[in-house]
């Protein structure tokens, strides 16, 4: 990354242009264009929006920013190749927790649909047990009902 920071800064240095007008005119902060040529990409959140950087600060230098583009993105490969497994499950533990809204209107539901799922299961259990109980209330009104009928047959 230094190499193209260097070559960026002797073409700028070689027209006689200063970093403030490169940062006006590309609508960058002075400190953006002092980064690139540094060859610090800490200073940048996102490396690809300082791919782009680098393609507009080539393309306004006249220089061919495929070329510089081509020679960031192997750099990017092997910075990214170099990269652990445990540094990559930080990144994404770091991101999921960055995630994470606290609000009331924004928490997840999960407690409300298993108290509405526990509702609808007992009353489906209290619908069977009722009826059952009516089934053997009838069945034992209809037995009633037999053996009066059969005592007023014996009294004849």
């Amino acid at each position: 990354m230094k190499e193209i920071g260097e070559k960026l800064k002797e073409a700028r240095e070689s027209i006689g242009v200063s970093i403030e007008e490169v940062a006006e005119d590309l609508k960058l902060r002075p400190s953006q264009i002092e980064n690139i040529e540094a060859g610090n990409t800490d200073a940048f959140k996102d490396v690809f929006y300082l791919k782009y950087f680098i393609r507009d600060y080539a393309k306004y230098l006249g220089l061919d920013k495929e070329d510089l583009i081509d020679e960031f993105n192997e750099y990017l490969f092997d910075y990214t190749s170099r990269l652990s497994l445990d540094d990559i499950k930080a990144a994404k533990k770091k991101k999921k927790e960055n995630k994470k809204i606290k609000s009331p209107y924004t928490m997840e539901k999960k407690n409300r649909t298993s108290i509405i799922m526990f509702t609808v299961y007992a009353v489906i259990v209290i619908l069977i047990i009722l009826i059952v109980y009516l089934i053997i209330s009838l069945n034992h009104e209809d037995d009633d009902d037999f053996v009066e009928g059969t005592i007023i047959t014996e009294s004849r």
